[in-house]
């Protein structure tokens, strides 16, 4: 496949034709959709406006494509998300997307952060799952792509390029009644002669955190962790690209993540730790003016390219396919249980099939590994497996190459 091409109001046009933007815009005031020319029969698409008009992939549509198709996504089924869309991720339409989280947008002192249910409850009805604070943040790397890697992607991620992204793909979220943007903090890439415009913005943005008729607003602050240190009253937690606003944790609040999240801090000391990164998403209130604390964390291990890892020992295995120029996508565990039963990756580049790899390590659990058996059972023979005891396989022959735009 050479590119990605459109079917839009009887022409067919490259993704690149310098009239696309021209058809998209008769197309978004047309009834008909315009169709993706990547498999036989070609399949739906619909046209957004943000800033200019793009063409993006309808909702739960993402496997009819071709795995070479840049708008080719495996199905929810293939990942953690399965387990959450249509109660904690419900599709509004096209473009947006609600999430139900378990996390509050405020605090009320002196009142306990989760609501009791009433002795006699008034009705009874379906629990609706909801998602975690970790899987707002995987949801989000999801939806910006940073879970996919092409060949074209190679040098073009930076900080700059995650704000952008992170913040756009916030935009058409909706969390508690409102876009998720105006709740998130992604930092800018930061620069020594604009840090004073950029701390007027920070402030800004975070100036949702102001208290208000006896509540503490919250909001996420996403980005890279760099350090903590000691304090007197607990810990200050340091952001890449955040040198001038540290975020304060109290003792036990600092001591639960450091515990919970121990495997991922010791990934950064390992032998395999090179070039890995730390992502944090960070509930946070304003203990004072300007002054940033944290109410609930979770972490997430990144290789250098940003994309997400479940741990150390997926890391070999991301950068051969990023050394050797290979399209794949990321499977995000989101919720789940554990993420054995997903594929490690999944190559994009072999054909009308894609290929899941499955990486077994000697650490696993016994539980874990027998999930991994089964998963890669499932898959049957196209699957490619790894076991890390023994050196790495040689990896499918690509076929087709198509590159993205992240």
């Amino acid at each position: 496949m050479d590119g990605q091409r459109f079917a839009i109001g009887g022409r067919v046009v490259d993704a690149d034709d310098p009239q696309l933007q021209d058809l998209l815009a008769q197309a978004y005031e047309a009834p008909g959709r315009p169709r993706c020319l990547c498999v036989a029969g070609g399949v739906e698409m619909y046209v957004a406006f943000h800033r200019h008009f793009q063409i993006k992939r309808m909702p739960e549509t993402g496997d009819r494509h071709h795995p070479a198709c840049p708008s080719y996504e495996p199905g929810p089924a293939m990942s953690g998300l399965g387990e959450l869309v249509g109660d904690a991720v419900v599709q509004l339409d096209p473009a947006r997307v609600e999430l139900h989280v378990d996390f509050p947008w405020a605090r009320v002192p002196g009142r306990p952060g989760v609501s009791r249910e009433p002795a006699e409850p008034s009705e009874v009805g379906r629990t609706r799952r909801r998602m975690s604070l970790r899987a707002l943040m995987h949801f989000l790397f999801e939806r910006a792509g940073f879970n996919r890697w092409s060949p074209g992607m190679a040098g073009k991620r930076n900080q700059a390029v995650l704000h952008k992204y992170l913040m756009h793909a916030a935009e058409a979220v909706q969390v508690k009644g409102e876009p998720l943007s105006n709740r998130l903090y992604v930092p800018e890439a930061f620069s020594e002669s604009a840090k004073a415009e950029q701390a007027d913005r920070r402030r800004a943005r975070l100036s949702v955190l102001q208290p208000h008729d006896g509540r503490q607003p919250l909001a996420v602050v996403l980005g890279e962790f760099k350090g903590w240190e000691s304090t007197p009253a607990g810990a200050r937690i340091w952001i890449r690209h955040m040198p001038d606003a540290p975020l304060l944790a109290d003792a036990r609040t600092w001591a639960r993540v450091q515990r919970g999240f121990a495997p991922l801090f010791e990934a950064l000391d390992s032998d395999g730790g090179r070039g890995l990164r730390l992502m944090l998403a960070a509930l946070i209130r304003a203990r004072r003016e300007h002054t940033y604390e944290i109410d609930l964390a979770s972490l997430m291990l990144t290789s250098e390219e940003w994309i997400p890892l479940e741990g150390v020992h997926e890391a070999p295995l991301v950068r051969a396919l990023v050394a050797q120029g290979r399209r794949f996508v990321k499977p995000m565990r989101y919720d789940a249980r554990t993420a054995a039963g997903f594929a490690n990756a999944i190559l994009l580049d072999v054909g009308a099939e894609p290929v899941p790899l499955h990486v077994l390590s000697a650490f696993m659990t016994p539980i874990a590994a027998q999930e991994k058996r089964r998963a890669v059972a499932q898959a049957g023979g196209r699957s490619w497996v790894w076991s890390t005891e023994v050196p790495m396989p040689r990896l499918p022959e690509a076929t087709a190459r198509v590159e993205s735009e992240i």
